[in-house]
C-alpha cells in the first residue's frame, strides 16, 4: 500500500514544516453596545477574527478595514491596533478589556446583539518570520463571504463551541482549530488576492511552476540545471527562467540555493548536527564550499550558527 502522506504532501506544507508555523488563538472578546479598544501588538504577526457582529479595525500606518462575520485579518509587523464595534448609535465607550476577556473565558458568548471576536498570533521560527514578513502586506483581510473561504465560518464556530463547552481537551481542540484557521486564511488570501507580490507565497501557488518547485524540494542536493527544471515544467528554458523570476522575484537556481540554506539553518538548530554530512546532503562538493555559501547568506559560519542556536535554546 502506498504511503498516504505522499498523496497530501505539497510545497506549502513543506514550508509550513520548515518554519514551524502555528496559528495560536489566545483569547477573545464578547461585547455589547458601542465600544472601542486600542491594543499594543506584542507579536509580529497578529490575527483577529470576527465570529459575529461587525467592527472597524485600524492598524498604525494603514487604512481602516471593515470586518464582518467570519472575516479574518492578519497584521504584519504593526505596533498598535484600534478596533471599534457596536450598532453605532452613539459615541463608543472605551472597552474594559479585562472584563470582556473574563466574560468570554466563562463562556458568556451569545451572538445576538453582541460582537464576538477571537484574537491570536502566528508563531513561527526566525526563518519563518522573515519569510512571512516578506510575503504578506501590512494588513491581510480575508473575507469569509467570498467563495474561496468556505471553511472559515465552520472553524470559528468550532472554536466557540469548545470555549462554551469547556470540555476535557478543549485547550488542545482550540489549538488545532487555530492551526486550521491559519491554513484556511492563507489559502483564501492567495485565492482572493488579484496580484500577490513576487515571493515564495506567490511561487507556491503558481500552477505552471509547481512541478519544478516540487522537484527542487524533493531533491535539494541534486545539481539541477535550468534546462531540467524547464523541461519538468513543460516550458522552454527562456520562458521558464523569465516566469520564475517574475513570480518568485529571484532566478530558479537562486531560489534553490536559498531553500538549501533554509534547510541547513533548520538542521543546524540541532547541536549534534555535523556539517560535512549536511553539506553533502545539500549538494555541495565540499564542507568548505558549503561553509562559504552559508556564511554569505547567513552572515556567520555553520559552526558559529549551530553554537548560537544552542545558546538561545
Amino acid at each position: 500500500m502506498r504511503d498516504s502522506t505522499n498523496v497530501i504532501r505539497d510545497q506549502l506544507s513543506d514550508v509550513f514544516d520548515l518554519i514551524e508555523v502555528r496559528g495560536l488563538l489566545t483569547g477573545g472578546l464578547s461585547v455589547r453596545g458601542d465600544w472601542r479598544a486600542t491594543f499594543d501588538l506584542a507579536h509580529p504577526l497578529k490575527m483577529v477574527a470576527v465570529v459575529c457582529g461587525r467592527l472597524r479595525a485600524t492598524a498604525d500606518g494603514c487604512a481602516p478595514i471593515e470586518l464582518g462575520p467570519g472575516d479574518v485579518a492578519i497584521l504584519n509587523h504593526r505596533t498598535t491596533m484600534t478596533i471599534e464595534g457596536g450598532p453605532r448609535l452613539g459615541p463608543p465607550a472605551e472597552l474594559d478589556i479585562a472584563v470582556a476577556e473574563q466574560a468570554f473565558a466563562r463562556g458568556e458568548i451569545e451572538c445576538g446583539e453582541a460582537d464576538v471576536i477571537l484574537g491570536g498570533h502566528v508563531d513561527v521560527n526566525p526563518i519563518g518570520e522573515a519569510l512571512l514578513a516578506q510575503a504578506l502586506p501590512p494588513v491581510s483581510h480575508v473575507r469569509a463571504s467570498a467563495e474561496q473561504a468556505p471553511n472559515l465560518h465552520a472553524i470559528l464556530a468550532k472554536v466557540i463551541d469548545e470555549v462554551r463547552g469547556n470540555r476535557v481537551g478543549s485547550a488542545f481542540a482550540v489549538h488545532q482549530q487555530g492551526q486550521l484557521l491559519l491554513l484556511e486564511v492563507l489559502r483564501a488570501f492567495i485565492a482572493q488576492t488579484d496580484e500577490l507580490p513576487p515571493g515564495w507565497l506567490r511561487l507556491l501557488s503558481d500552477e505552471r511552476l509547481r512541478a519544478a518547485v516540487a522537484a527542487m524540494h524533493d531533491e535539494p542536493g541534486k545539481p539541477w540545471r535550468l534546462e531540467e527544471l524547464a523541461r519538468i515544467s513543460a516550458m522552454s528554458r527562456t520562458s521558464f527562467a523569465e516566469r520564475f523570476r517574475s513570480v518568485a522575484g529571484v532566478p530558479p537556481l537562486t531560489y534553490l540555493n536559498t531553500w538549501r540554506m533554509q534547510l541547513a539553518r533548520n538542521a543546524l538548530r540541532d547541536s549534534e548536527a555535523r556539517v560535512a554530512p549536511l553539506a553533502a546532503r545539500l549538494g555541495y562538493a565540499s564542507e568548505s564550499a558549503f561553509s562559504n555559501a552559508f556564511k554569505r547568506q547567513v552572515g556567520m559560519s555553520p559552526l558559529r550558527y549551530r553554537a548560537a542556536q544552542a545558546i538561545s535554546v
